[in-house]
C-alpha cells in the first residue's frame, strides 16, 4: 500500500508539472494571437489589392495570351482534339510549397497539412517551416516525388515579404522556362480560433476571375508588359498572405491544444488525488485496526 501512495505521489507530481507547463504555453500563444491575426488581416488586404488589379488586366484582351495562363491560355482556340491532348499533358511537373509550423505541440495543425500532401501526386517541395522542412528536405530514395534540396527552412513566424519575392522570382522564371506547370500552396486557412482547415491555393497558371472587370485605364507600357511585371508581385503577395494566415493558425491551434491539455492534466490531478486520499485513508484505517488488534491482546 504505501508503494501505491508512493506512486501516486509520483504522479501527482509529474502531471503537475504538465499542467504547470501547458499552462505557460497556452499563455505565450494567446500573447501572439492579436498580433498574428493582425499581420493576416494586413496581409490579406495587400493581397486583395494587388489580386484585384491583376485580375482586371487578366481580363483585358492584350493579356489573353500571357504565358502566366500556362495552357489554359489558348484554350478557346484549340479544337476538342487538341483541347484533349492538352489535358492530359497538363500539370505533370507540379512545385508545391508546403505551409507548416516551426514548432509543435499545436494539434493536428501540422498532420492536416502532411496529410492533404499525401493525397496528392507528381509533385517537387518547397517547405515553408521547421516542421515542414524536418520533412521534406531529407532525400528519400524510395520517393523521389516528396523530396526537396537542404538548402535551409524558412521560418513561417518570421517568413518576410523579401523571402516572398525571392521565391515568387524563382517560380515564374522556371514556369516561363518550362521547368514546372504549376505552383500549389498547401496551407491552413483560418475559419475561427477554434477551427482551421487546410487547403489548397493555386498561385500559377494565372486563373481568369469571370467576375473581373476590364482595366479601363490608359495603360503604359502596354497592359501584357505590366501583367508580366506585376505578377511575380501578385505571387508574392498571396504567398505571403499565406504564410501569415497559416501562422495565425498555428497559434490559435497552440492555444486551443494548451487549453484543452491544462483541462485534461488538471482533471487527472483531482482523479489522483482521490485516489492518493482513499489509499491514505485506506493505510490509517487499517494501522489503527492493527493498533486496536494489539492491545486487545
Amino acid at each position: 500500500m504505501a508503494k501505491d501512495i508512493k506512486s501516486l505521489r509520483t504522479r501527482i507530481k509529474s502531471f503537475d508539472s504538465t499542467l504547470h507547463l501547458t499552462g505557460a504555453m497556452g499563455l505565450v500563444a494567446s500573447s501572439k494571437i492579436k498580433r498574428a491575426c493582425d499581420a493576416m488581416y494586413a496581409s490579406r488586404d495587400y493581397s486583395a489589392g494587388i489580386s484585384e488589379i491583376t485580375m482586371s488586366l487578366a481580363a483585358s484582351p492584350e493579356c489573353r495570351k500571357s504565358p502566366f495562363f500556362g495552357l489554359a491560355k489558348s484554350d478557346a482556340e484549340n479544337t476538342d482534339e487538341e483541347q484533349d491532348l492538352k489535358e492530359e499533358k497538363r500539370f505533370t511537373k507540379t512545385r508545391l510549397i508546403v505551409i507548416a509550423g516551426d514548432r509543435g505541440l499545436c494539434g493536428g495543425y501540422n498532420a492536416n497539412v502532411f496529410r492533404t500532401v499525401r493525397t496528392l501526386d507528381e509533385f517537387e517541395i518547397k517547405p515553408i517551416g521547421k516542421r515542414s522542412y524536418d520533412k521534406y528536405h531529407v532525400s528519400d530514395e524510395g520517393n523521389e516525388d516528396e523530396t526537396t534540396e537542404d538548402n535551409g527552412y524558412l521560418s513561417s513566424e518570421h517568413f518576410s515579404y523579401e523571402e516572398a519575392l525571392e521565391e515568387a522570382e524563382v517560380s515564374c522564371k522556371d514556369f516561363l522556362e518550362g521547368r514546372i506547370d504549376r505552383v500549389l500552396v498547401v496551407y491552413n486557412r483560418y475559419v475561427s480560433i477554434m477551427s482551421q482547415e487546410p487547403a489548397l491555393f493555386q498561385l500559377l497558371p494565372l486563373e481568369r476571375d469571370n467576375g473581373a472587370k476590364e482595366f479601363g485605364g490608359i495603360c503604359e507600357p502596354d497592359a501584357d508588359v505590366i501583367l508580366q511585371n506585376l505578377v511575380p508581385e501578385y505571387f508574392a503577395s498571396k504567398l505571403y498572405a499565406l504564410v501569415k494566415e497559416s501562422f495565425a493558425c498555428e497559434v490559435a491551434a497552440r492555444r486551443m491544444a494548451m487549453d484543452s491539455a491544462k483541462k485534461n492534466a488538471q482533471q487527472m490531478i483531482d482523479d489522483l488525488k482521490l485516489e492518493y486520499n482513499r489509499a491514505r485513508q485506506s493505510t490509517i484505517t487499517q494501522e489503527i485496526t492493527e493498533i486496536v488488534s494489539g492491545a486487545g491482546k
